[in-house]
């Protein structure tokens, strides 16, 4: 078969077809419950706010929109988070088809990145990591059509502007995309001179903050939980000294060995990695902007405040990095020794669903090996034993209550921990093990 833009675009469209079928069936096969992230998701979805302890709320509206759809069924949501990753592959596979001005080489910068941890072994957990993946590869799409374009387009400014907002509402980490991005403009329009501002600009802003306003004033009305909760986790409450270099150099370490696949690839399709760098090259800069600044800019987050960044925050910040990886070495790809490469990607691309199944089989201590739905049927038996209501309120921590949410036919709505004063306030209760059902 003759490589041209057809049979290229058919590959790249078995390729995401055959990922998301792998990735949705085989959790679906192999694991008893739905993970951790997700149930907490459903829980939150149930009783649907601007926002919720942790996150903002994108997270749990897409759960809790497949569960108005499908119900409690499992491979509905591994199905969402492959439809999430897959919407960020075809992104990144039209940008670098219209900066690398190669269809080939587009599709060999999508299937860099299938060897990449985030996006084939945890990828069946849709959480807010995942939620931002889209949002991601839109956001820098659109940025490149508004800075490649001739003439700026109102409708790139707006979907910038709302792809963005989607974006902060999975997760306000997503501000280092939007940062970087807003450092390469003022870099070319104020100190490089390279492009005039136009207020079009001013429409992405505008867009926005818009699409935010109601999250404020969540956020306002919530004492600014989450932000408090994000700080939290990142250890800054109980920063020490010595934290402002181990959490950095963990860090490192970290992401090199996320990437080791993804380099072990890129030598078999280059074999010889040697490159020039341009400093002048505006696409070289834009990649660079998208990939490499956000990652510094978390590592300076890291240096400067001591907080430790967790792995899986890292999820969408390496999106693009087949696309800087493949232009940087474009001059050294010979598409007629792709042979080692083939080889390599069909490898990693069949041994990490392998690996996925063998350790989902053979461990029984995970959280996906949990029995909620078996924990469901007996509470409505215990239930259906004392009272004639229906079960529509459950309290209790995110994990067990959420399960019971999930699992239980009368989809109650999960409304927080266990508190007297809410006890007080149902008609009906039962509590068993910490976790309370109750009717109104």
């Amino acid at each position: 078969m003759s490589i041209n833009s057809k049979n290229i675009n058919k590959f790249f469209y078995i390729f995401v077809t055959t990922h998301l079928i792998f990735w949705t069936l085989i959790p679906s096969l192999t694991n008893h419950n739905l993970p951790l992230d997700v149930i907490e998701a459903l829980a939150v979805g149930s009783n649907l706010d601007w926002g919720f302890s942790k996150h903002p709320p994108m997270s749990a509206f897409f759960p809790e929109v497949f569960f108005q759809i499908f119900g409690p069924q499992d491979w509905a949501y591994y199905l969402l988070s492959q439809i999430f990753v897959i919407i960020s592959f075809y992104y990144v596979f039209k940008l670098s088809k219209e900066i690398l001005n190669n269809n080939f080489l587009g599709l060999i910068s999508v299937l860099l990145i299938e060897t990449i941890y985030f996006y084939n072994f945890t990828s069946p957990e849709f959480n807010v990591n995942v939620c931002q993946l889209p949002f991601w590869s839109l956001t820098a799409y659109y940025s490149w059509r508004i800075y490649s374009g001739k003439n700026i387009k109102f409708s790139d400014c707006f979907l910038v502007g709302l792809f963005a907002a989607f974006g902060f509402l999975s997760k306000y980490l997503f501000l280092y995309l939007l940062a970087s991005i807003e450092i390469f403009f003022i870099y070319l329009i104020f100190i490089k001179k390279d492009r005039k501002f136009d207020f079009k600009y001013l429409i992405t802003v505008e867009v926005f903050l818009v699409a935010l306003v109601p999250h404020f004033i969540w956020l306002t009305n919530n004492e600014f939980v989450t932000i408090t909760y994000g700080l939290t986790r990142a250890g800054l409450d109980q920063s020490s000294l010595i934290d402002h270099i181990k959490f950095p150099l963990i860090f490192i370490g970290k992401q090199i060995a996320i990437l080791i696949p993804f380099l072990i690839l890129t030598w078999l399709l280059v074999q010889k990695l040697k490159f020039k760098v341009n400093i002048k090259d505006k696409k070289l800069l834009f990649l660079l902007s998208i990939n490499l600044l956000p990652i510094l800019l978390i590592l300076l987050t890291s240096i400067v405040t001591g907080s430790k960044i967790r792995t899986m925050w890292m999820t969408p910040f390496y999106l693009f990095f087949g696309t800087l990886f493949v232009y940087v070495f474009q001059s050294q790809i010979n598409i007629k020794k792709l042979k080692p490469f083939l080889i390599g990607f069909v490898l990693f691309f069949f041994l990490s669903p392998v690996l996925y199944a063998y350790v989902s089989i053979s461990k029984n201590d995970k959280r996906t090996d949990y029995p909620g739905k078996e924990i469901a049927i007996k509470t409505q038996y215990a239930w259906d034993q004392q009272f004639d209501s229906k079960i529509n309120i459950v309290l209790g921590n995110e994990w067990n209550a959420g399960n019971l949410s999930y699992h239980l036919k009368s989809r109650p709505v999960w409304e927080g921990i266990v508190v007297r004063d809410k006890l007080d306030q149902l008609k009906d209760y039962m509590c068993l093990d910490n976790v309370c059902v109750g009717s109104r």
